[in-house]
């Protein structure tokens, strides 16, 4: 017969524990669907990202504004001959290394949710500093310059400058407002107070090319935060299959346990069952043949024999279980013969 250890091991071939981590993998999935049902492109998360990716822009696009405030001071040191140029160029590049500090200690900082709105405030500022140096640019005036070159000079400029801006600042909302907001208020209050032909030219494109900008800005805006929310959604739906097949995986692993315990248990009633019965066939035939002697009562000897045959069809049930669990191991060998259809 089997010891009392194999056995306590069958009662606990299925870990009942697992249950718990079941819980914890539906609460994942709950919690991922409600992720992707209320995932939107305002949400603090998204705004989150697009302030982290103007950072990394901020960040490896710094050379660009002082190269282009060189270049336009260069220029007009050339035209104008005149040094204010280079203050203007110390004041912007001033601030441009303002908005830089701010960037580079974002970057070091792990910007949360509820601290997102803090530092878009803060980016905006400097881009309102920056936007007071090119309004300081957009007033310099040269009285010696010939014709509407001086004029062409800035336009140009600001429109350089405007673009570059609107390419760094792309992923921070209302930043080229910010930045060329008083340029453009500038360029009105002094157009109004000298009302020439190429200073109301300069300012009507330079006001255009703002608009424009704003404009296609935020449909670059909307459409990255779309991206964004998408490859969110992506992420999700990839987690959702992760912890799927975790739940899959891990109910098959249950269910072959669960197999093996049935196994062992069929192995188990072979050995505990079979045994007993030899015993009852046994005695029941040896008593039935009257092998040790003839039986006084003749009612039991039918007992015995009662007992012979119920014991041959517990055997054969026995039997018939065993080569179920043969069949299902795949270790069932058939037999084929001829057979009577009439006795079947």
């Amino acid at each position: 017969m089997s010891t009392g250890v194999s056995t306590s091991t069958d009662k606990i071939i299925v870990d009942k524990s697992r249950s718990l981590r079941n819980k914890a993998v539906t609460r994942t999935v709950r919690a991922t669907r409600e992720r992707l049902q209320t995932a939107t492109g305002n949400s603090p998360d998204f705004e989150r990202e697009m302030l982290q990716l103007h950072v990394d822009s901020a960040v490896q696009g710094a050379l660009a504004v002082p190269v282009v405030v060189v270049l336009i001071a260069a220029v007009g040191l050339y035209l104008t001959q005149d040094a204010t140029l280079l203050a203007w160029a110390v004041l912007a590049l001033s601030m441009h290394a303002i908005g830089m500090l701010v960037a580079r200690r974002a970057r070091g900082k792990d910007i949360t949710g509820e601290t997102v709105h803090r530092w878009q405030r803060r980016f905006l500022v400097t881009q309102l500093l920056m936007g007071i140096a090119w309004a300081v640019f957009a007033l310099q005036d040269c009285s010696y310059c010939s014709g509407v070159s001086f004029e062409f000079y800035k336009g140009s400029s600001l429109l350089v400058a405007l673009a570059v801006t609107a390419m760094g600042t792309l992923m921070l909302r209302h930043a080229i407002l910010c930045a060329f907001g008083p340029t453009v208020a500038a360029l009105t209050v002094s157009t109004l107070l000298h009302p020439e032909p190429a200073t109301v030219g300069m300012t009507a494109i330079v006001a255009a090319a703002l608009i424009f900008l704003v404009f296609m800005t935020r449909r670059l805006r909307h459409t990255s935060a779309q991206l964004l929310s998408s490859q969110s959604e992506k992420d999700d739906l990839i987690a959702e299959l992760e912890v799927a097949k975790s739940m899959s995986d891990e109910a098959r692993r249950r269910a072959e346990e669960a197999n093996l315990a049935k196994s062992r248990f069929l192995a188990s009633m072979s050995h505990e069952l079979r045994t007993p019965l030899n015993a009852i066939l046994g005695f029941s035939e040896v008593m039935s043949t009257e092998v040790l002697g003839p039986l006084n009562n003749p009612t039991y000897k039918e007992y015995t024999s009662d007992i012979h045959r119920s014991g041959q069809h517990l055997l054969n049930l026995i039997n018939e279980i065993l080569d179920l669990s043969r069949i299902e191991a795949g270790k069932y060998d058939l037999s084929e013969e001829s057979v009577h259809l009439v006795d079947i």
